[in-house]
């Protein structure tokens, strides 16, 4: 049996891969290649679950590929199998083949209609990749791809405002999850002194001694690992992203954001709940946030004017109480609140656009205003109050924004003078004499070497914000990501010699060549009418599709998206970091946190929203 659960991962990898091929014009060859590879992937999984079941339900874990080992460096691929992994991917094969067969129909005669069943196969095999995970670095490829999938459904309109915009929103709530997962895996690997697989968190002896000696790395592990979660299962203060996500079609938003996408933190705290569960603290914390998510949730669901937000927030709702169900340990409930929650959301939201036409035509002409008095009474103030907050979704949004990004961004306007040439010049000379004091650290003196690691690695986060925030030419935006990556890498680098000449190789073999072939992209763009600023959205995708495509899959490995080398590297570069230097763990984290944004943000503002030119019919603001 050890053998043939990795194949649950290949199957849906061919079929993305197939239909990559396949021509845009043939819809039913398209729709096919979905509907016949997850419904086989469904009946191969029943079949392989009832051999689990008779077997008396054995604990699967296989290392399936080594992709890199050097001292207690080893970062493989694994596989893991047990109760939660199978309610999860059961429930999943068995969503994503009936979506599948709706969006048959549904995306019929859509322009977008390849791209839509190429990115739910990429989005299966990551969800797939994710619940059969036996270690964290295999479940970050999977949180990755889903993490990409859902911005490019939340912007497969991609003509319209609204669904461009709320993808880079989303996108910019999932990368703090991202991030947090990073530093999780990142204080693990400190800790325990290796790369930790689920197999060993399972065992109860071993965790409890490790608690005993490591108990304030258990605390930020568990914290770090909830953040990520709540992020994924829009908990509080992350829940305003989800309604935002419905900008998709329909058919994505119920596999997405009602059924298996946003129950991912859920699985998340099982899979991590043997490590944390003698953690109290940590238990009535999730429990907490779970209740207090469920209440604020069912109070805006109630108050919600169109269908898909209030489906999503009663989502929000009932994940709340999934989270206080796992934090006591009742996790087959969880299991089973989780089946129904994900059956139920996916039915509602592919039936809403009927529903709301239903709705409507029958207040037009039913509709009849209720008559009550009003009533004075103490607690009308509060009532009123509670009401109000409700109405405006507890103003989640406004304060993410407010206090979260726009400090960032008003930071990185005020970095308008790395934008000379003059400053080029004095950037490239810092960055030499870095190189050389690495080279030479013996003829550096001591005192000023240890402060070198925190000068780079905060030039490298400078230049990120300067992307972020930058409103002018669009390639400017793109250098300075590569001058943030170069800057943050020398830091490590000069931090620790061990991250020597094959890890940074590694690193920078996948970006080298996203970074030169993302350049050349905006150059031909360029030379269209000279206009490539971030001031205004262009729609660039209308005339040069491919291009569009091509610069897309740079942007995504500029990042380091698992389909590159430096996907290995950020893993090798966050481990080559010692666990004292807490400074410089935070520079990087922002780097990277900001570095996806800014990019994602480059390709939205030059290939999608509405053509700039007037060649194209204007489309609506939302869908």
């Amino acid at each position: 049996m050890d053998q043939l659960f990795p194949l649950f991962i290949w199957l849906p990898l061919l079929a993305f891969l197939i239909s990559l091929l396949a021509p845009a014009n043939k819809e039913a060859q398209l729709s096919g290649i979905a509907i016949f590879s997850i419904g086989l992937h469904f009946l191969g999984l029943v079949v392989f679950a009832g051999m689990w079941v008779f077997s008396d339900f054995p604990t699967l874990n296989i290392k399936h590929l080594l992709i890199f080992e050097a001292d207690n460096n080893k970062i493989s691929i694994d596989f893991y199998f047990d109760k939660v992994t199978a309610a999860f991917a059961l429930v999943g094969s068995l969503l994503s083949f009936l979506v599948a067969v709706y969006s048959r129909y549904f995306i019929h005669r859509e322009g977008g209609y390849k791209q839509f069943f190429s990115t739910l196969l990429l989005f299966f095999l990551g969800y797939n990749m994710l619940v059969f995970s036996g270690n964290y670095e295999t479940l970050f490829v999977g949180w990755e791809v889903v993490g990409v999938c859902t911005f490019l459904l939340v912007s497969f309109y991609r003509n319209r405002y609204l669904p461009v915009k709320n993808s880079l929103k989303v996108i910019s709530i999932y990368r703090l999850g991202d991030i947090c997962l990073i530093l999780a895996m990142w204080v693990s690997h400190h800790v325990w002194h290796e790369n930790i697989v689920f197999l060993k968190l399972n065992d109860g002896g071993v965790v409890a001694a490790h608690l005993q000696t490591h108990y304030a790395e258990a605390v930020i592990i568990s914290l770090l690992v909830l953040i990520a979660a709540a992020v994924k299962s829009a908990q509080l203060p992350f829940s305003s992203w989800l309604p935002r996500a419905m900008e998709g079609p329909t058919t994505s938003s119920a596999i997405f954001y009602g059924s298996l996408s946003v129950h991912i933190g859920v699985f998340v705290l099982l899979r991590t709940y043997p490590y944390w569960q003698g953690l109290e603290a940590v238990k009535y914390l999730i429990a907490g946030l779970g209740l207090t998510t469920s209440l604020v949730a069912i109070s805006i669901s109630k108050l919600q004017s169109s269908l898909k937000p209030k489906i999503a927030y009663s989502s929000i709702a009932q994940i709340g109480l999934m989270f206080i169900e796992v934090a006591f340990g009742f996790h087959h409930l969880a299991l089973f609140h989780f089946a129904g929650n994900a059956c139920l959301r996916t039915y509602q939201l592919l039936v809403s656009p009927s529903m709301q036409h239903y709705l409507v035509h029958h207040m037009f002409y039913n509709f009849v205003p209720k008559q009550q008095p009003v009533q004075e009474s103490p607690l009308a103030g509060l009532r009123n109050s509670f009401y109000l907050l409700s109405l405006k979704e507890w103003n989640l949004d406004f304060m993410f924004h407010r206090f979260f990004w726009t400090p960032f961004k008003k930071a990185g306007q005020r970095l308008q003078f790395l934008s000379s040439l003059r400053a080029a010049v004095i950037i490239t000379v810092i960055y030499v004499l870095g190189l050389l004091a690495h080279f030479y650290q013996a003829s550096v003196p001591a005192g000023l070497f240890q402060f070198l690691p925190y000068v780079y690695s905060f030039a490298g986060l400078l230049f990120i914000l300067k992307s972020f925030a930058e409103k002018g030419n669009a390639l400017w935006a793109w250098f300075y990501v590569i001058a943030g990556q170069l800057f943050m890498t020398l830091a490590v680098a000069l931090q620790n010699v061990d991250f020597g000449f094959m890890e940074i190789g590694i690193y920078y073999s996948g970006i080298s060549v996203a970074a030169i072939v993302g350049a050349i992209c905006l150059i031909k763009i360029h030379r269209i009418d000279n206009d490539i600023n971030l001031r205004d959205y262009h729609g660039y995708i209308y005339e040069k599709p491919q291009l569009g495509l091509v610069f897309l899959i740079s942007c995504l490995g500029l990042i380091g998206l698992p389909f590159t080398p430096t996907f290995i590297g950020i893993d090798l570069l966050f481990n080559h970091i010692h666990k004292r230097h807490l400074l410089l763990v935070l520079f990087t984290s922002l780097g990277f946190l900001f570095m996806e944004l800014a990019i994602l943000r480059v390709y939205a503002r030059i290939f999608m929203g509405l053509y700039k030119k007037a060649d194209h019919a204007i489309a609506f603001r939302s869908s």
